[in-house]
This record gives structure tokens, C-alpha cells and sequence, in this order.
């Protein structure tokens, strides 16, 4: 049986594939059990194009395929989605997956490594407890703005507010509740401390890995966000231009255009989210010390920020260096301060 490309939709315990040969014609559909799929897969076909899904658990049977030989492809769920012809379900999903590998213009996304994955589920983690933190210090704001209290704006001030209050017999606070908000002060506390160790872990891995400690070169640039760079590019060959890794990333603006007559809208905020985030907030530290800088990106992202808005050229700033950070990935240089304001 002469097949050419598999479609495979994954999923936790049924996995179904669709096959067709050269000439486009269907010669293989099948339904298989989750421990089965794969030899089934090295049974039937021998040094076929693989596609799957960008979805849960897609890495890593995407390396279990490279292993056994099978070049495998990866796609975004919303490219697919135009290949299905029917109704959704599982056997047309496969369908679909097999029709949009086969499309020549087709956007593939790489397959990630054990070690990329592992830097990623690292900054998820801490994301999250972030988030965690964010909602337990809300929390305690909002139960003892009851009892009259407040402090000011931050973190840091209701850290130092919180032993006053529990050290403080004559505020008013019943025992009951003082025991409420010691515990509250205990969950923050140790919220911290996973914070502060998956830091140090980041830190430590970008500190130790080629690609972010060039990274880390650049403006605006430290070791969240190089060690988060680091896991995403990979080696950067997914992207064939910074540009293609700064659209990517949502930090190209949206358009709009018909009959000729082109409109540029916001940016289009796609892709990752964190990633972008980290750039953004590293962009407007530059733009904010650059008024005592004199060197070339200083002096392009000042002149643009008098032409612009400063969100603007803070977000300018980051798209540039979403592409700097590509060509210092994929072309294994140093960065250089001297071509940075023109790339």
C-alpha cells in the first residue's frame, strides 16, 4: 500500500488516522486505541509525511514518531478547521488534517524538545502562582477593608501591613478572624516562595543555556524573558525571518484592506501572550532610561516616541526586538548595538 501522507487527530484514549497516496486517493481509515495507534501507524505505512494537530500532548507523540523515522508535521488548530468538510468529528477531523498537510503554502508549527517543554511548564507555573498571589492579596484587601482597614497600592505594602495588624491587640479584630488572616498571611508567604524558586530556577536555566545568555545582549532583555525566547524559538529555523516570529508573536499590526485601499488597525495581539508581555514591559523599561542614552536605538526610539504615542513606541520597540532576538538565535551572532536601530 503506496501511502504518502497521514492525518492523525490525537486525543486521549481514541486516536484516528486517514491516509492517501500520491494521487490523493483515500487508502487508509482507521480508529485505534491509545497503546495500539502507533504500531498500527509502523505497520502500514514506511517513510510517510505524519500530521497532527498543535494540541495536548502533540510533542511529544510527535517525537515517539520521529524516533521511528516518520518526519512529522505540526498544525495550528485554526488552520485546519477550513479543511473539514462535514460536520465535526473525530474521522473528519483526520480528514482535515491530512488535507491541510498537503497544502503547499501550509504554516507548520515545530516540534518542541523535552528540554523546550520543560522551560516552558517552568514559566506556566510561575505565571500561574503569580496570578494565585494577585488573587489571595486581593483577597485579603477585601476582607479586611470590613473591619476598616486599607493600604496603599502594591504588594509590598500589604506585606509589611499584615504583621501590624496581627500584632496589634487593640485594632479592633476578633480572635476568630485573627486566625483567618494569620493563615491568609501564611498562604502569601509560602506563594512567595514558590515565586522566588521557580525565579531562581529560571534564572539559573537562562544563565546556563547558550541561546538565552546571547539573548540576555540585547536591550530590554533579562533572564525571564531570554530563558522564555529560548524556549519558544528553539533554534529559530521555524521562522524564515524575524519578521514571521514578531507576527508571531501579535506584535504586527492588524489590516484591513479592500479595493486597493490598505488600513492598519491595532496590533493583532495573536500568538503567546506571556511572551509578548514580557517584550512590552521590557520595551517601556528601555524607552524610559533612554532618555540618558545616546547610542542609536536610544536615539530611534526617542525620536519615535515624539512622532507617536508612547505606546506605540514602546510596542515598536518590542516588535523590533522580537526580530533582533530571532536573528541572534538563528544565526548564532553576538548581538551588535550598531545595527540594532536599523533592523
Amino acid at each position: 500500500m503506496n501511502i504518502s501522507r497521514v492525518g492523525v487527530d490525537i486525543a486521549k484514549s481514541v486516536f484516528h488516522v486517514h491516509g492517501v497516496d500520491r494521487h490523493e486517493q483515500t487508502q487508509w481509515r482507521g480508529k485505534y486505541a491509545r497503546n495500539k495507534w502507533l504500531d498500527a501507524i509502523c505497520r502500514r505505512v514506511q517513510g510517510s509525511l505524519i500530521g497532527m494537530e498543535a494540541c495536548a500532548s502533540a510533542h511529544y507523540w510527535a517525537r515517539e514518531l520521529q524516533a521511528r523515522g516518520y518526519q512529522v508535521k505540526l498544525i495550528a488548530a485554526q488552520f485546519v478547521k477550513p479543511y473539514v468538510k462535514t460536520n465535526k468529528n473525530d474521522r473528519a477531523d483526520a480528514e482535515a488534517i491530512c488535507e491541510a498537510l498537503g497544502r503547499p503554502t501550509m504554516r507548520f508549527v515545530a516540534v518542541k524538545t523535552v528540554d523546550q517543554q520543560d522551560c516552558q511548564a517552568t514559566h506556566r507555573i510561575r505565571e500561574e502562582l503569580i496570578s494565585q498571589r494577585t488573587a489571595k492579596a486581593n483577597q485579603i484587601r477585601g476582607l479586611v477593608g470590613e473591619y476598616g482597614f486599607i493600604t496603599p497600592a502594591g504588594i509590598q505594602q500589604l506585606r509589611r501591613a499584615l504583621p501590624l495588624w496581627l500584632e496589634d491587640a487593640t485594632n479592633g479584630l476578633s480572635d476568630r478572624f485573627r486566625r483567618l488572616l494569620a493563615d491568609l498571611a501564611d498562604d502569601l508567604r509560602y506563594l512567595d516562595e514558590r515565586v522566588e524558586q521557580l525565579t531562581t530556577t529560571i534564572e539559573t536555566h537562562a544563565n546556563t543555556d547558550p541561546v538565552a545568555k546571547r539573548l540576555m545582549t540585547l536591550r530590554g532583555i533579562g533572564p525571564i524573558t531570554a530563558s522564555a525566547l529560548s524556549g519558544v524559538l528553539g533554534d529559530g529555523a521555524i521562522y524564515k525571518r524575524g519578521r514571521d516570529f514578531a507576527a508571531s508573536l501579535g506584535l504586527t499590526p492588524r489590516q484591513h484592506s479592500t479595493g486597493g485601499r490598505e488600513r492598519l488597525l491595532g496590533i493583532s495581539k495573536r500568538g503567546n501572550s506571556y511572551l509578548r508581555k514580557l517584550l512590552v514591559h521590557g520595551a517601556r523599561a528601555v524607552l524610559r532610561f533612554a532618555v540618558r542614552q545616546e547610542d542609536g536605538l536610544s536615539q530611534w526610539i526617542k525620536h519615535l516616541a515624539v512622532r507617536k504615542h508612547r505606546n506605540v513606541a514602546i510596542v515598536a520597540l518590542a516588535n523590533k526586538t522580537a526580530r533582533m532576538a530571532w536573528a541572534v538565535t538563528r544565526y548564532e551572532v553576538p548581538y551588535n548595538p550598531e545595527l540594532a536601530a536599523a533592523a
